[in-house]
């Protein structure tokens, strides 16, 4: 099975820049009040659009536009970050991304106002996340400099908070959220018949084959306690449906 590096980023990036991930996912767990607000038949990758070299690698697939139902011209960005650790200045990187997108949106000759955009951030990680939500927070300043301070919170998706069984969507979502939670695990092996139990529906379309091989890489990649042969014996016993 292929090593690689930065196994978590990798499968991250491949599972939600699918159209149908992320939108099961803010349609899901994003705050209700937000999701009314939001016509999720317009979401759409914007690719390449607002990333430029230096940053392409970062989140050039991880950024979506969508409609507002209200006024159908106006849209939002959603911005999705992954963390497999926790990051203590976390705001201050999501930051220079949205004032990016927003220097790019006025290259582009978008007109003001600026779209608005959702930053969110999906953890998986062993240690317990106690990096605060807000930017404000990065910065010491006393009390009447803080209207100075750009001000905003980014979402944060922690999948520790969840068990699996209240882990929700649909496959592609639950198997990257369920494979994401359990990857540091040591009883991983014990995790893994179930997971790929719900990958059994998609297997017969090209996207399920392309989906499992992805599931499979970073299984293999991703954690130290996923036993090799465990994997081969799942193809081997499924070969019918993954040739």
């Amino acid at each position: 099975m292929e090593q690689i590096s930065k196994p978590h980023d990798r499968f991250f990036k491949e599972a939600f820049s699918r159209l149908e991930t992320a939108r099961d996912f803010v349609g899901h767990y994003l705050p209700e009040e937000i999701t009314a607000l939001l016509n999720l038949e317009t979401l759409e990758i914007t690719k390449d659009s607002f990333v430029d070299e230096e940053l392409k690698e970062r989140f050039s697939d991880l950024v979506y536009r969508v409609d507002l139902k209200e006024d159908g011209w106006i849209f939002v960005y959603l911005l999705f970050e992954h963390k497999s650790y926790p990051e203590r200045d976390i705001a201050l990187y999501l930051l220079s991304c949205m004032t990016h997108i927003w220097t790019q949106c006025l290259k582009q000759e978008l007109t003001l106002p600026l779209p608005a955009i959702i930053p969110l951030v999906v953890y998986h990680g062993k240690a317990k996340w106690k990096v605060s939500q807000a930017f404000q927070d990065l910065v010491s300043v006393p009390a009447p400099l803080k209207p100075l301070v750009p001000d905003f919170k980014y979402r944060l998706w922690d999948l520790s908070k969840y068990t699996d069984d209240e882990i929700k969507g649909g496959v592609f979502l639950k198997v990257a959220a369920l494979l994401m939670k359990h990857i540091f695990s040591e009883n991983i092996g014990e995790k893994l018949p179930g997971i790929f139990k719900l990958l059994q529906g998609i297997l017969s379309a090209r996207s399920g084959l392309q989906y499992l091989e992805a599931v499979l890489r970073y299984a293999a990649s991703g954690s130290s306690h996923v036993k090799k042969d465990d994997l081969v014996s799942y193809v081997t016993r499924h070969r019918a449906a993954v040739m």
